[in-house]
């Protein structure tokens, strides 16, 4: 095996720490740690208050700015200038670094995509969601070039193809020793951040017709829609367990009899699949994005999107599934060892190109 140094770009915006603020920094977590074990030398960039464990660069913060530009009518909010700044600032570094063989932009942020002509390492980057105005203006005004793309899904592959991006899918992946089997037997679990896009009060409303409680569990970065959609929903069997660490909420998931993933738009992914099949916890769901490829027959019961009626059915008939097939189809399918072996290879094209 030929081992890297490595450039890892994550986000700027959230510490990678857990209970993590969602899917892109547990994903960041879990490959710096799995690359290191396997002997590459990864430098994390990313946002200060990280888990120490990773060791992260932290990136530029932004410096205060004279009243001169902040009475500008054009000032934009500030997370805006701070995440442009921070990504500006490491992007121009990586410019006059010879230090790595690879940079793997992680991040959701344009600037990596539009500067990486200028730097002396190839660079990958990760498409964890569907295009975005920003990052697919930053392909258009310069075609790919020496960059690669991977993606964490055919689906999300697919809507990037236009673009000549090419994607390689690299399907995330989630550790099946720390995502264990549980007993089951539980009510259902929706696990994720509870934003109007992962359809928290379809999953509430589908439990409630199928009789079966359901505890939800997750961060709520959009408090008023919280406060004003879900939480007048709670009660009478459905609670919400707050944001929870991976530990805590493995064993939640595993002793789940299903769970719920009801996303309203058209998930990229679908991480907490991976992580409820891991567990032997099987799935209900609506039929969008990437999750009609993560489930077989064997392990899922997915339904037409927005169908409160099919979903609260899907509940009822998941139940019943083998939970040692869901488990199998995991470490099958979505382990991150798998994950590891995919980007180890596009690494090794990279670097040899």
């Amino acid at each position: 095996m030929t081992t890297h140094r490595i450039a890892l770009i994550a986000s700027a915006r959230h510490p990678i720490r857990e209970p993590f603020p969602g899917g892109l920094e547990a994903h960041t977590w879990q490959l710096a740690h799995r690359l290191r074990a396997r002997g590459h030398e990864v430098t994390v960039f990313g946002s200060a208050g990280s888990d120490p464990g990773l060791g992260v660069r932290p990136m530029a913060a932004l410096p205060a700015l004279s009243a001169a530009a902040r009475s500008d009518v054009s000032m934009p909010a500030d997370w805006f200038l701070a995440e442009h700044h921070a990504y500006l600032g490491l992007m121009l570094d990586l410019a006059r670094s010879a230090e790595f063989d690879v940079v793997h932009n992680n991040s959701l942020h344009y600037l990596p995509l539009a500067m990486s002509e200028g730097l002396p390492a190839p660079v990958l980057t990760t498409l964890h969601t569907p295009p975005t105005p920003w990052m697919e203006s930053a392909i258009r005004v310069r075609p790919p070039g020496r960059m690669r793309f991977a993606a964490v899904s055919r689906h999300t592959a697919d809507t990037w193809r236009s673009l000549g991006t090419d994607p390689r899918t690299v399907r995330n992946g989630v550790d099946t020793a720390a995502w264990s089997p549980g007993p089951g037997g539980g009510p259902p679990v929706w696990s994720g951040r509870i934003v109007p896009e992962k359809g928290p009060v379809d999953a509430i409303l589908a439990a409630r017709r199928a009789g079966t409680g359901l505890l939800l569990a997750g961060p709520t970065p959009d408090r008023r829609y919280f406060d004003e959609q879900v939480a007048p929903l709670l009660g009478d069997g459905i609670s919400h367990a707050g944001h929870l660490d991976h530990r805590v909420l493995a064993r939640l998931i595993g002793a789940a009899s299903v769970a719920v993933v009801s996303p309203c738009w058209d998930e990229p992914y679908g991480l907490v699949v991976a992580e409820a099949l891991a567990c032997g916890t099987p799935v209900a769901g609506y039929a969008r994005g990437a999750l009609p490829e993560l489930l077989d027959e064997s392990c899922g019961v997915l339904v037409e999107p927005g169908d409160v009626d099919a979903l609260a059915g899907a509940i009822l008939r998941a139940r019943e599934l083998d939970r040692n097939a869901a488990r199998r189809h995991a470490v099958a399918t979505c382990s991150v060892e798998s994950m590891i072996d995919g980007y180890e290879r596009l690494y090794d094209e990279m670097a040899s190109a």
